[in-house]
């Protein structure tokens, strides 16, 4: 088999080691051609990028394709993006693959409106990948399909919609996303949702509800999530929902809901935080100390002395430390 020579207008302008690997680009071993590939990308030229791009777009073998689509994360120009977001309807899982990875390491918000033009494709794959690359671009055209997106048949690009929205932090994003957490039929989705909701502002009380349902949730790992993000929004009204989530029958659940409870500051949750100092996971009795400490109830200082001779390092540290905070707070 005979590849074409790669279209490359300046390449007599190049240096004799790219040009002698370009050539190796139409070589008839797919294997030289994809090494080929990687050794031009380690010279970084900027001129070499419609060889990349041709390669992505035209190399009849998919390990190629897959190593150009590879190389191209590397650099943001518009035929680029454009050329990834084309690979992820490739023929070959492992290319789209690829193009996908590549897609979500952009970090150019101008690469934006290119993966916006392909946020509305009917294949479930191309729209939860051009999402993903848009998440962290904080693009704000992404705010529309991604709210376009949120009752999309896949949970999958759910998923993405959801990050896409919790990264623009729009507060019109506010009540889908609540709408989302509490009646997704599918669990990722609904903790991606509650996570979102971490925005949000804490005398909200659509979206403290809306996080005190999902701290009641059937899946424990969305209770994790609405313990972790009713602590970040300091949603006082919260507080004895999470010392009741203190005997969750999980203990991460326990875990994020202690850590929570000092985030509040609410010195009556002291007492149900300072039996945790006996149980036997360490990571809960270490976040108990901590939370402790925060809580800064001097009620709790014979528990915590009483803890401090505890067979975890780390835990006898925390402890220190918040006996530490108290002893300083009330001298």
């Amino acid at each position: 088999m005979t590849v074409s020579p790669l279209p490359l207008a300046n390449a007599q302008n190049l240096p004799a080691e790219a040009a002698a690997l370009l050539a190796r680009l139409a070589d008839a071993d797919p294997a030289v051609r994809r090494i080929a590939l990687f050794e031009l990308a380690d010279l970084e030229d900027p001129a070499l990028l419609p060889a990349f791009v041709a390669a992505l777009r035209e190399d009849p073998a998919p390990d190629v394709r897959r190593e150009a689509a590879a190389v191209l994360a590397a650099w943001e120009d518009d035929d680029v993006v454009e050329a990834l977001c084309a690979a992820l309807l490739d023929a070959d899982d492992d290319v789209r693959a690829a193009a996908a990875q590549s897609l979500s390491e952009l970090k150019e918000p101008s690469s934006g409106h290119v993966l916006h033009r392909w946020a509305a494709r009917p294949e479930p794959f191309v729209r939860r990948s051009v999402l993903r690359g848009l998440r962290e671009l904080r693009f704000a055209q992404a705010f529309e399909p991604a709210l376009h997106a949120l009752p999309d048949a896949s949970a999958d690009v759910r998923i993405e919609a959801v990050a896409v929205l919790g990264w623009l932090k729009d507060a019109r994003a506010l009540a889908p996303l609540a709408a989302l957490a509490a009646g997704d039929a599918h669990a990722d989705v609904r903790r991606a949702a509650v996570g979102a909701l971490g925005f949000a502002l804490p005398s909200d009380p659509t979206i403290v509800d809306a996080l005190l349902a999902a701290l009641r949730d059937d899946a424990w790992q969305v209770r994790e999530e609405a313990a972790t993000t009713l602590g970040k929004l300091r949603a006082t009204s919260a507080s004895e929902p999470l010392i009741a989530a203190l005997d969750d029958a999980y203990w991460q659940v326990r875990l994020r809901a202690v850590r929570a409870l000092g985030q509040l500051r609410d010195a009556q949750a002291a007492s149900a935080v300072a039996a945790l100092l006996s149980h036997t996971i360490s990571n809960l009795r270490k976040e108990a100390a901590l939370a402790l400490g925060e809580l800064g109830s001097r009620d709790a200082l014979p528990a915590l002395q009483a803890a401090l001779e505890d067979r975890d390092p780390d835990v006898r540290k925390a402890i220190r430390i918040a006996i530490g905070q108290i002893e300083g707070a009330t001298q």
